[in-house]
């Protein structure tokens, strides 16, 4: 018999939460005008981390090939033999803090042939410009990090007669590394903020629906009603404002993600690249809508509870 009983209480009770749910839905759309406006300004706060978001995730899945941030590129003097140049190679390959490779003027001509197009050109060339090249990859110490390690290796390097010049590569691979964990941070700071901004664009159209609504909480206070059933309809108006606000900021963000990938492929192309731009995982999805309705449901929340805060103090329903 109680089995029964309960199962009849959890069936009452889904049954009032599905109507509650819908019934607050349709409350929305009775009065479409504000609802459309109210939504527009949340979609618009919540599009702006979402799609900063989405940028960052996107140069992180760049190819930015760090472990060779530390190449240092040496060129070697005019005149300098095959010979020497190994030699050389083979010094640097003894250390524990680097290993090098050779590129030969030929290697380096055939390389430069392919990759500049002025293939033609380059055959009127009497002799071959270019220099021996070695390119050094240093090896990280535990105690020591990639920058201490390059920069001493390259002053060991430019000490050397043979070495014409070096070229570090690692410090613009390094600035951009900064701007991205620059990037995370702005991100975590945006996200707090528009999820502040959207609490309270949700709370103050919820309590214009709470004033409007306030002969009707008085009665139905009067009667006897708890004020969880009184919270009930307005927590889920809230929680429709998150979640359709949500799903307009992601909708907005396919729309852009759509209208920049032309252009960047263009972009991209004439260097010889191609990148196209992930949207959100569908996991990351389902967290963004999930994470509009909780926030809708805050906000709502704040904004009921501070008005059955005053009903209750002061015994008479004063106006907000």
């Amino acid at each position: 018999m109680n089995r029964i009983r309960l199962r009849r209480q959890l069936r009452s009770w889904g049954r009032r939460q599905l109507y509650s749910l819908f019934s607050s839905l349709g409350t929305l759309f009775s009065h479409w005008v504000g609802t459309v406006l109210t939504v527009l300004v949340l979609g618009i706060a919540m599009l702006l981390p979402i799609g900063l978001y989405v940028t960052l995730d996107n140069l992180r899945s760049v190819d930015l090939r760090t472990e060779e941030w530390g190449a240092i590129t040496i060129f070697l003097k005019a005149g300098t033999t095959e010979q020497q140049a190994l030699d050389l190679t083979e010094r640097i390959n003894r250390r524990s803090d680097a290993s090098a490779s050779a590129v030969s003027p030929q290697q380096g001509m055939e390389e430069f042939r392919s990759a500049s197009g002025f293939g033609q050109a380059l055959d009127v060339l009497e002799t071959n410009p270019l220099p021996w090249v070695l390119l050094v990859q240093p090896r990280v110490q535990p105690e020591k990090n990639l920058a201490n390690v390059a920069e001493a290796l390259a002053s060991w390097l430019g000490s050397l007669d043979m070495v014409d010049s070096i070229q570090l590569d690692y410090k613009w691979l390094q600035r951009l590394a900064s701007l991205l964990e620059l990037g995370n941070a702005l991100a975590t700071i945006l996200s707090v903020m528009f999820s502040l901004a959207v609490v309270v664009v949700i709370a103050n159209t919820i309590r214009m629906d709470v004033a409007n609504r306030s002969d009707e909480i008085e009665v139905l206070s009067l009667v006897g009603a708890g004020d969880s059933f009184i919270r009930q309809p307005f927590l889920y108006s809230g929680f429709w404002y998150g979640l359709i606000g949500a799903a307009l900021a992601l909708v907005m963000l396919q729309a852009c993600i759509a209208y920049l990938q032309a252009p960047l492929e263009n972009l991209l192309d004439a260097y010889g690249n191609a990148f196209v731009i992930s949207p959100l995982e569908p996991l990351m999805i389902i967290y963004v809508l999930l994470g509009g309705g909780l926030l809708g449901l805050l906000g709502a929340w704040v904004s009921v509870e501070r008005y059955l805060r005053v009903l209750r103090l002061g015994g008479l329903l004063e106006r907000i």
